[in-house]
């Protein structure tokens, strides 16, 4: 099969190698869309990753080509999306069905090989079966959906509450789709691309509620649009310090904020700030991956079922798709930024 190959630090190469082998419980899945995540960036150029030789993607939807031993007959030819932490079943955490927090777990795309190929073999137990409406496309997106599903269900946010989403790479942009369609009247957008803005309008966020963060003082519009008090619900979406403190000075009294964005560096709280957290009464959370039980109030499920009734179209954020074999070009504008994108795309025919 052709595959994306990781073999070190910045040497990333378009291979023919060998058809996953199948073991029990698992199943060949044939991919035909792959996103490229944020974090595969820096793996693939930066950082590195666990053990090589490695095939990214974790990210990505596709059919079942195979089963192996095991498993259930009735997976073969299903269109399937694919949760891509394979928890270890035994913690904690574990136990009690928390398994997006799992001590011992591995994950397609950075601990063993995931969707930057033609198949890809993955543990029956992590398939969600697509409707026949819902584009390969679309449910190569159901992760990114499910990250930001659980973090606006972390602050338990209601219609009546005035949102605040400070970043609008992916998981923003999604975030601020899943709470318009949850009924927040007021949501506020913090981005910098011309890009973003488009795609807030498009999602009928008006001009009003976006802040372009590279000539707009955002403390000052934010008070300006509250009020002075605030928003009730802040989702930091950056990973910096100065964002951070921003959802500090920016959430009202008994506020929520939810800590989103994979940290870029040290976090340094002042002691001001600090002070602010104790005597606002703020409550401070982090958020991590997305739950994924089977059950249908899982994450998956509840993303899976909205798309099923076309109430959120996360299509109008895909900006580019390659083929398998043009997609180190997208690898490139996410890493060298010389041109706007959202979610960039492989489409695997």
């Amino acid at each position: 099969m052709r595959a994306m190959v990781l073999h070190d630090i910045n040497d990333f190469r378009l291979e023919t190698v060998e058809k996953p082998a199948l073991k029990k419980d698992e199943v060949l899945v044939a991919v035909k869309a792959a996103g490229i995540c944020g974090s595969d960036i820096p793996r693939v150029y930066k950082t590195g990753t666990y053990a090589y030789p490695l095939i990214p993607g974790h990210e990505f939807s596709g059919l079942v080509a195979e089963i192996g031993e095991g498993v259930d007959a009735g997976w073969m030819g299903q269109r399937v999306g694919v949760f891509p932490l394979i928890p270890c079943k035994n913690c904690l955490p574990c136990q009690k069905k928390q398994y997006e927090m799992c001590r011992n777990y591995s994950y397609l795309g950075s601990r063993r090989d995931g969707g930057f190929a033609e198949y890809v073999a993955v543990p029956a137990a992590n398939l969600i079966v697509l409707p026949d409406h819902v584009s390969f496309e679309a449910a190569a997106m159901l992760e990114p959906m499910a990250v930001a599903v659980h973090a606006m269900r972390r602050l338990q946010v209601t219609a009546a509450d005035t949102a605040a989403v400070c970043g609008l790479g992916t998981i923003g942009l999604l975030l601020a789709m899943f709470l318009r369609e949850a009924g927040v009247k007021k949501i506020l957008v913090i981005g910098n691309k011309e890009s973003q803005k488009h795609i807030m309008s498009d999602m009928g966020i008006s001009e009003d509620s976006y802040c372009d963060s590279r000539n707009c003082a955002v403390e000052e519009w934010i008070a300006e649009r509250t009020g002075g008090v605030g928003v009730d619900v802040f989702f930091e979406c950056v990973g910096k310090e100065e964002t951070i403190m921003q959802a500090m000075d920016n959430t009202t009294p008994g506020g929520r904020i939810c800590l989103v964005g994979n940290p870029a560096a040290d976090i340094c709280i002042k002691k001001s700030v600090y002070w602010k957290i104790l005597r606002n009464q703020l409550q401070v959370t982090g958020t991590w991956n997305s739950s994924f039980t089977g059950e249908m109030e899982d994450d998956w499920h509840y993303v899976l079922e909205r798309l099923s009734q076309n109430k959120i179209s996360p299509g109008r954020i895909i900006s580019h798709r390659f083929s398998l074999e043009e997609i180190e070009q997208g690898f490139c504008i996410m890493r060298d930024k010389k041109e706007d994108y959202g979610k960039i795309m492989s489409i695997i025919k």
